[in-house]
């Protein structure tokens, strides 16, 4: 009989309390890591995490909280990373425990923005982590519908199919159908590029652009992922799959992107500046956009509407202008 193995989830937001709430549906215990004390007391008094997802009941006795990133990795064999990735690189730089025995997942669905890395190259590059041992949880899934338990679906990837299994069968319930993948790059990758989409895709909302231009702009990003994807690691993906075209379509349509949200904002008029400050959470597409163009350079994938989103929010263009030229770019 296989001895089970520590799953650590990293970081107090929306995601993480999802996948612990997921977790405690199979695991005995789990450990948690929340930065900040104050919230981990707040969980432990009320049992939910107060400031994301706040509906989600957490059985505290059946968790073990850190406010301590390197004894949180200790005491894990499993660690679920979902810290944003524009905060992974200062997190880590605090932890003191060794990694090359853990098995990391992440969780994220971003670039870390001063190396120009996804997250499981961040470990990779930074930490010699073999990708033997790194593995990504895609969608199309909202943390929003996990804590409401309606039906979604999440693929586990990695190179290490029983450790992807193993994982696999822990965020597996009836709410919840988990299946493996063996595409770390190209699921990776995807989630990365469909929150820039996203945003491109809230921003002609904002500015009236109505479903029948958004099925012609979303149709167009899948060729777009496909065009980076095929150029830069070609691999049997399945495109029209569910890690890569329903998590497009989940993040460009639902009421519970952030992504989106944002985009929604810039087509309204506000600035990135005054965007940000109003949203509560982190749209791991803004930053990844001037990463994904800065990548590009060397491989010149023809990318539309990357480059339109990139035009708005770093080099200020106005909204309706970018978007008009953007519509006689479509097919």
């Amino acid at each position: 009989m296989e001895h089970p193995r520590k799953i650590g989830v990293l970081g107090g937001g929306s995601w993480a309390t999802a996948i612990v709430k997921l977790l405690l549906n199979n695991c005995d215990s789990i450990n948690w890591y929340v930065r900040n004390p104050t919230n981990i007391e707040k969980i432990k008094k009320f049992k939910h995490n107060p400031s994301y997802l706040s509906s989600v009941y957490i059985d505290t006795q059946r968790v073990l909280f850190f406010d301590n990133l390197t004894k949180a990795i200790e005491e894990s064999d499993i660690l679920v990373v979902a810290i944003p990735a524009s905060f992974i690189e200062d997190a880590f730089k605090q932890n003191e425990a060794g990694l090359t025995d853990k098995f990391i997942f992440s969780a994220v669905k971003g670039i870390v923005p001063q190396h120009n890395l996804t997250i499981t190259e961040f470990f990779n590059k930074l930490y010699n982590i073999p990708f033997s041992r790194l593995g990504i949880i895609s969608g199309p899934c909202h943390a929003e519908e996990i804590a409401l338990e309606r039906l979604s679906y999440l693929t586990v990837s990695s190179k290490n199919k029983s450790d992807a299994a193993y994982l696999a069968d822990r965020i597996r319930c009836h709410y919840v159908h988990a299946k493996i993948s063996d595409d770390i790059y190209g699921t990776e990758y995807a989630a990365v590029l469909k929150n820039i989409i996203a945003i491109g895709a809230g921003i002609c909302h904002g500015l009236g652009y109505g479903d029948n231009f958004q099925a012609v702009l979303i149709s167009n990003a899948i060729q777009e992922i496909k065009r980076f994807l095929d150029r830069t690691y070609r691999s049997k993906r399945r495109i029209n799959s569910s890690p890569y075209l329903g998590d497009l379509l989940v993040t460009s349509y639902s009421q519970f992107s952030r992504n989106r949200t944002f985009g929604t904002m810039i087509g309204k008029g506000y600035s990135v500046k005054s965007a940000l400050l109003e949203m509560n959470m982190v749209a791991e597409g803004v930053n990844a956009v001037g990463c994904i163009r800065q990548i590009n350079e060397q491989f010149k994938v023809r990318m539309p509407i990357t480059d339109a989103v990139y035009n708005i929010l770093v080099n200020k263009v106005s909204a309706p202008l970018e978007i008009k030229l953007l519509t006689e770019k479509l097919k």
